[in-house]
């Protein structure tokens, strides 16, 4: 059973819970959902394919990440996604925020973080990941074009584009 914290319409703990899935949010209800994209010294993005037995966007192409479960902050959240789904263990002072979006019911927060891992050393989350894959930015665009990768919107992927050439331009923050 996985417990949410209901947000307010400017992200504030409202001090309600709901359990994962057993309602849905009501207007002006929010919950928090991050999402992580390791990328290396090349500037190259490590993306995952959903596993083909999840509810949501089953073989997909897609972002790590989830939702934060009740108690947790952003950055806590997107430490724990990252290693639960891939194996990658991280510090808090490794992430680069990159900025809030507000979404119908949640807030979802994309941060970026510098690996340099194998994929053959990952320990994917079988339940969550089938695959993984390193790819450049341009690939990205071209997956989401041809429909192979999750399309979040035209807003989601400027950010993430935007905001890895503005760290391989500036070299250690977004």
């Amino acid at each position: 059973m996985e417990l949410w914290d209901i947000l307010d319409q400017s992200g504030n703990r409202t001090g309600r819970k709901m359990v994962r899935g057993q309602r849905r949010l009501l207007s002006g209800e929010y919950h928090l959902v991050v999402h992580i994209w390791p990328f290396d010294k090349n500037g190259q993005l490590l993306i995952q394919r959903r596993a083909n037995t999840r509810k949501l966007m089953p073989n997909e192409w897609a972002a790590t990440g989830g939702s934060a479960v009740s108690g947790e902050d952003s950055i806590t959240a997107a430490m724990r996604e990252l290693h639960e789904e891939l194996g990658i263990e991280t510090t808090p002072n490794e992430f680069l925020f990159a900025r809030r979006l507000k979404r119908k019911n949640s807030f979802l927060d994309v941060w970026f973080v510098k690996v340099d891992v194998d994929i053959c050393s990952l320990k994917l989350q079988k339940e969550e990941v089938s695959e993984v894959r390193w790819i450049g930015g341009n690939q990205l665009k071209y997956l989401v074009k041809q429909g192979r990768y999750h399309n979040y919107g035209r807003e989601y992927f400027e950010l993430v584009t935007n905001s890895l050439n503005k760290f391989k331009t500036e070299g250690s923050t977004l």
